[in-house]
């Protein structure tokens, strides 16, 4: 039986970048059975980890999951994932590397843990490199209509540096099932997890979609987080997920390290048929550690003669999680309305109530300093899971999500020190008449400005 995939990233300033179309249809497996390794070789033994697949998050239920338990030197279970093999020029992404079956490339360890490893062989940097490329057989994990699906893992990226790890192009991935059947990329939609290169330590999150090239996703280069630190990301496990939220209005796709929201994408940035045709449907799960390609050469090439043998992807598991149209994703907005104040306005323009008027035209500004907050009032005490903050180009870097009973005594049930800005999605839980963003660091020099303040539960 035969099906179709790609995978086609042509480099440049941004993450996942697709030229051309390659359909891959009945790829013949490569199996390798001694692999060279050149002298220069990373010994990436992996770490302590291995997790208990986590618990389902508020609302959701545990969809599938892999915790990679399976005796060591074993290659993957075929009846739950597929090799995807071959020369990497044939993904056209302008990898040098061959996809194997081996279990030189592709192993569990014994303790829990999936390992793809990038070897190399001969004397050239620039060839005779190996690695691995795995992709799930099932085509099913999506969310439906009202509902929100979460593909989340735990993964310790190659523990290389930018001085030997040039080259190195780890990634967790999606592609449409609807490829499968015919649908071209990237119509048929790719958002990708994490990506990283050259050790550079950060993590990538992207969708593709719409036309290529160019078109309302601008591809090749697709709509995108840009690059985000991921401090540690080499050196131990961290977990990556994605969230598509079909519960809310617009819909939204929303991206996590280690449970912190760093990028929210909603379905207005393209149009309704784009959406629909990339997002709107199941994806297939794939995992793969290419090596040289054009991402990697967007910042700064590889593999070079520094480049390191043996780098590898430690997985620790892998889940899905969904929540039922209904579940308590999307709801009513229980702050639009309401009344609300804060602790300043940069001016009359910019006053509170825009931030629950429902109208991202309009905004509230505060005074340039700190601290400042802004509070609504829900008119009676109401249990929240969720508040959703939209923010303007000045947003908070610290700040808090606190609720109150009675406006004096407040209970924080949200900190962070490292916000994102954009629209940022926060699962909370409390509950309290009164509901406010309590700024403490501002992220620019500016005050703290809000498109809109939007708060969910029952």
């Amino acid at each position: 039986m035969s099906d179709s995939r790609e995978r086609v990233d042509v480099g440049g300033s941004s993450p996942g970048r697709r030229l051309g179309l390659r359909l891959k249809a009945g790829a013949s497996a490569v199996a390798l059975a001694t692999v060279g390794v050149a002298v220069a070789t990373v010994v990436a033994v992996p770490g302590t980890a291995n997790a208990a697949i986590p618990p389902p998050p508020p609302g959701f239920t545990l969809t599938w999951s892999d915790d990679f338990s399976a005796a060591a030197g074993t290659g993957v279970n075929t009846g739950t994932w597929k090799y995807d093999t071959g020369p990497g020029s044939s993904f056209g992404t302008g990898e040098i590397e061959t996809m194997t079956n081996s279990t030189a490339n592709v192993f569990h360890d014994g303790a829990g843990h999936l390992v793809l490893r990038a070897l190399h062989s001969g004397g050239n940097p620039t060839s005779g490199w190996t690695s691995g490329r795995i992709e799930t057989q099932a085509a099913t994990f999506g969310a439906p209509p009202g509902g929100v699906v979460r593909m989340e893992s735990s993964i310790q990226q190659p523990n290389v540096t930018t001085a030997n790890g040039a080259g190195y192009w780890p990634a967790f991935w999606m592609l449409g099932a609807p490829l499968r059947t015919g649908t071209p990329w990237p119509t048929s939609g790719e958002i990708d997890i994490l990506e990283d290169i050259n050790g550079r330590s950060s993590v990538f999150g992207t969708l593709h979609c719409g036309t290529n090239p160019g078109g309302p996703c601008n591809e090749s280069t697709g709509i995108g987080s840009g690059e985000r630190p991921c401090s540690g990301c080499q050196t131990g496990y961290h977990t990556y997920a994605v969230e598509i939220d079909r519960s809310t209005s617009p819909e939204q796709i929303r991206w996590y390290l280690d449970g912190n929201n760093y990028f929210t994408l909603p379905a207005t940035r393209v149009d309704a048929t784009t959406w629909a045709n990339a997002v709107d449907h199941p994806f297939f799960i794939i995992y793969d550690l290419a090596m040289g390609g054009g991402f990697p050469a967007a910042f700064g090439g590889g593999p070079n003669a520094s480049t390191v043998s043996g780098g590898q992807m430690n997985i620790d598991y892998v889940a899905v999680y969904n929540k039922a149209p209904g579940g308590g994703g999307g709801g009513t907005n229980l702050a639009q309305g309401r009344p609300t104040t804060a602790s300043s306005t940069e001016n009359g323009s910019f006053t509170a109530p825009n931030a629950t008027d429902g109208n991202t035209a309009t905004r509230w500004s505060s005074a340039f300093a700190d601290p400042q907050w802004i509070r609504v009032d829900l008119g009676s005490t109401r249990s929240i899971n969720r508040v959703v903050l939209n923010w303007e180009a000045a947003y908070g870097r610290a700040f808090q999500v606190q609720t109150s009973a009675d406006g004096a005594s407040w209970t924080t049930v949200y900190s962070t020190t490292t916000g994102t800005g954009g629209v940022q999605t926060l699962n909370v839980s409390g509950s309290g008449r009164y509901v406010r963003v309590y700024g403490t660091q501002r992220a620019t020099p500016y005050g703290y400005s809000l498109y809109e303040f939007q708060v969910y539960g029952t």
